[in-house]
């Protein structure tokens, strides 16, 4: 009884960022638990990899290549999602990022681009989703950053953006209430293919698991259970909320060496 509450039996679920790193994990966990899934990246190869190990499951896949940013193509994901499956039950906003840069660096036009990717993009999905999402009593999950909440050098437009969209989750929590449920995770630092570039330096490596408490970097799965808890009935009196899943962190582990200004 009380691990049904964590199963997506008939439930249909739009995951963004899934050819790979913690939204293919995502995607699979979200099988396993009974979902079908609509998977959408920009790389329809990974995708077709995802799909071949969520059909392995017993649930379907349908592929969905395109690109967040463009808006138009989030209401033809909807669209597409609603006629190959019947609807939608779950929206996983995971596509988003943006590489730190230093302050002066940063111009106007990179902080409104981390912020159009890293927001406004969940935000129109959401917005396309919600009357199916509506009708169906559903789930929206969006993924946030630790980097949020916690300040360090070179993250001004990244985590701006983040801090934007776990605020935005709280805010579309009481737009969307009683039938829709809205919550986030604040991802730490997880060794996803977009973090190889600095997990490849070995000293880096080590130091950021030396300053996480708990001595390891999180894995794609760490965080895609946080997704199937938010996402399952075992959170129905969950909404508004950003679930921290990061390690234990309450300061940044990743120091750039910014020099002062």
């Amino acid at each position: 009884m009380v691990l049904e509450r964590f199963r997506l039996d008939g439930k249909v679920a739009i995951i963004t960022g899934a050819g790979r790193g913690i939204g293919a994990a995502t995607a699979e966990v979200f099988a396993t638990a009974g979902a079908d899934v609509v998977i959408n990246s920009r790389t329809a190869e990974q995708l077709e990899v995802v799909a071949e190990k969520v059909v392995a499951t017993g649930r379907r896949a349908v592929v969905i290549p395109g690109d967040v940013n463009d808006l138009e193509f989030l209401e033809r994901l909807v669209a597409e999602a609603v006629e190959q499956l019947g609807g939608i039950d779950i929206v996983v906003n995971n596509a988003g990022g943006t590489m730190p840069r230093p302050f002066l660096d940063t111009t106007p036009g990179y902080l409104e681009r981390a912020f159009h990717f890293n927001v406004t993009t969940a935000f129109a999905l959401t917005r396309a989703a919600a009357p199916h999402l509506l009708e169906r009593n559903g789930r929206v999950v969006n993924m946030s950053s630790a980097i949020g909440r916690l300040r360090d050098r070179g993250f001004v437009a990244y985590g701006t953006a983040k801090a934007a969209l776990s605020h935005m989750t709280r805010l579309l929590a009481a737009d969307l209430a009683p039938r829709v449920r809205v919550n986030a995770v604040a991802v730490g630092s997880t060794a996803t293919p977009a973090l190889d570039v600095v997990l490849q330096d070995e000293q880096i490596h080590d130091e950021m698991v030396r300053r996480t408490p708990l001595r390891r970097l999180g894995e794609p799965i760490d965080i895609a259970l946080g997704a199937l808890y938010l996402a399952s009935d075992a959170s129905s009196w969950v909404t508004g909320k950003v679930l921290e899943i990061d390690g234990g962190l309450e300061e940044a582990n990743l120091e750039l060496g910014l020099p002062d200004l």
